[in-house]
């Protein structure tokens, strides 16, 4: 089995998600909670980073694999 690592930084996460590079943490939180369609915004904030930087990664990921194709 492969298990590949992936990287983000900041910036691309922040694009991935709000299409800006420079949101603020707020509007990355509010982000995360409308994609997920959740009730809240994630508590702790690192739950909430955790789950921008999934949803880049899934972004990413289905991105690539259209280039792929």
């Amino acid at each position: 089995m492969c298990i590949r690592d992936s990287e983000y930084n900041p910036r691309q996460v922040k694009v991935a998600l709000t299409g800006y590079g420079a949101a603020d943490k707020s509007q990355m939180q509010n982000m995360v909670q409308r994609l997920l369609r959740l009730k809240e915004i994630p508590k702790p904030d690192d739950a909430a980073d955790a789950l921008a930087i999934a949803l880049c990664h899934i972004n990413s990921a289905s991105y690539m694999a259209g280039v792929r194709a």
